[in-house]
């Protein structure tokens, strides 16, 4: 049928332009997100695309949930301003009958964000936690970049090599400065330093340098020079892995577990779902154009509807955390009631019916026939 191909097919080309900016837009800002992250020791720079990978991998579903509202205001934006909806409706088609083409062409899309929410949010949060923890629980040595100051895992030390070998396991004219946890000062320089574990722990072995410790409660300092020092770098050699974030449990997990945190995930995910089925019901029931009228219109009210309602999400994701409130009465308050409203908003429309004129109809009664207006 020509109006369900032609409203389908220019769907899918605003759809995919859309998709195409909106991936570019959140690619550079992940990006330079990433970087920041890597500059600052948090991950591995050599793995910074794969984090980049995993982390947008983990926004799909929001990208393609804005993508499909924004292709449907603006498919039908475009529509209202070249007057094809006058033509449309001049045919014999109403509002309500756009709900059809529109929803034959969402569906494959809303599945798709179902399934993402469901299963590889949670998939892509645990492989970019999996890489940040490996990073983190790494020896202290291992941080360094010669030439650099660095921190230490543990935020108490800072360690400067000037040079290390090929295989990082010695350096040359080494600096450490610690505050110890009776809360001493010291300062350690050694000519050299190589790497040694002793049982499961690594100590990094100082050869000829010097030791500088000061008391700050009594003012007192204490130099000493060694011909060989061990400090103790690293924890346990197995990497035993990190604690799994909320957001990083797959779906599974949290309804073995029905404590409020793991319910309030479940029903942000569940919520992710019925917002982008919301959101194209609404698309439908909201998007009007004045020809004479500017084209930003539409384009401002999609980007104000789209982030007020990830906000109540995420804020409804807090109470039920919190316990303020069961996920279940969230789902219905919320998106029942942004159902409801999109329902009458559309019954509204299809019905060409004035919300002003109902107090006047319900006072009056039906008018009588042959009446003059």
């Amino acid at each position: 049928m020509l109006f369900h191909s032609s409203i389908r097919t220019e769907l899918a080309r605003s759809f995919g332009a859309t998709l195409v900016v909106l991936f570019t837009i959140v690619l550079t800002v992940l990006l330079i997100r990433t970087l920041g992250m890597a500059s600052r020791g948090s991950v591995n720079p050599e793995e910074v695309m794969l984090v980049l990978g995993y982390t947008v991998l983990g926004y799909t579903q929001t990208i393609l949930t804005l993508a499909l509202f924004i292709s449907i205001v603006s498919t039908l934006s475009r529509m209202y301003r070249d007057s094809e909806m006058i033509i449309w409706f001049s045919s014999g088609r109403s509002l309500g009958g756009f709900l059809s083409p529109v929803f034959r062409f969402a569906w494959p899309i809303l599945m798709v964000i179902a399934l993402m929410v469901f299963f590889v949010w949670p998939w892509a949060n645990q492989q970019t936690e999996d890489l940040r923890a490996r990073f983190e629980n790494r020896g202290d040595l291992q941080r360094i970049a010669p030439g650099q100051f660095q921190e230490s895992s543990s935020g108490r030390r800072v360690f400067f090599i000037d040079k290390d070998t090929a295989d990082g396991t010695e350096g040359k004219n080494v600096f450490i400065s610690s505050i110890e946890k009776n809360g001493n000062e010291t300062v350690t320089s050694a000519n050299s330093g190589r790497i040694e574990w002793v049982k499961d722990r690594q100590f990094l072995m100082l050869n000829s340098g010097q030791r500088l410790e000061n008391d700050p409660n009594t003012g007192r300092i204490k130099v000493s020079e060694f011909e060989q020092y061990g400090a103790q770098i690293g924890a346990a050699a197995i990497y035993t892995g990190s604690a799994r974030a909320l957001r990083a449990r797959n779906t599974l997990a949290l309804l073995k577990d029905p404590n409020v945190g793991n319910m309030g995930e479940f029903g942000w995910r569940i919520g992710v779902a019925l917002t982008a089925l919301n959101l194209v019901l609404l698309g439908v029931a909201a998007t009007i154009s004045n020809p004479r009228a500017g084209k930003g219109g539409n384009l401002m009210f999609t980007l104000f509807a789209f982030i007020v309602y990830f906000n109540m999400l995420n804020v409804g994701q807090r109470w039920v955390a919190s316990g303020q409130v069961n996920w279940v009465t969230l789902l219905v308050l919320l998106h029942g009631t942004v159902l409801a409203l999109c329902a009458v908003w559309l019954a509204k429309r299809h019905h060409n019916v004035s919300l002003l004129d109902l107090p006047r109809r319900f006072l009056t009664g039906p008018r009588p026939a042959g009446a003059v207006a």
